[in-house]
């Protein structure tokens, strides 16, 4: 049974930094497309970055530049490295797998998914 766990979520001031994790079981990370995706409170899901089998990576625009996505295939464990912060980053960031070569920001097409850990970027 494909299972995903993110931790490594808190509070954070603005300009700092947190590295979230993605530990994997049920599957091998590398073979599948895994995306990180982020929803704030009355807002919807969105998609923020990706990393496809082959190592191809995707980020949205708002975090070009600040966030970075990786997997360590040994550890079967994706995480996102998230430098200067801002308020607005401020969400529930969630993991998720896709049973595709190539990954992409649009949280529909993702099946399956961890339970989320809390971002909170505040002074």
């Amino acid at each position: 049974q494909l299972q995903l766990v993110e931790s490594g979520g808190g509070l954070v001031q603005p300009g700092g930094s947190l590295r979230l994790s993605c530990a994997a079981s049920g599957f091998t990370l590398d073979s599948y497309a895994m995306g990180w995706f982020r929803q704030a409170p009355g807002k919807e899901r969105e998609g923020v970055s990706c990393i496809g089998r082959g190592g191809g990576t995707n980020h949205a625009d708002s975090v070009k530049g600040r966030f970075t996505i990786s997997r360590d295939n040994a550890k079967n464990t994706m995480y996102l490295q998230m430098n200067s912060l801002k308020p607005e980053d401020t969400a529930v960031y969630y993991c998720a797998a896709l049973s595709r070569v190539a990954c992409v920001l649009t949280p529909l097409l993702y099946s399956d998914w961890g339970q989320g850990t809390q971002v909170t970027v505040s002074s």
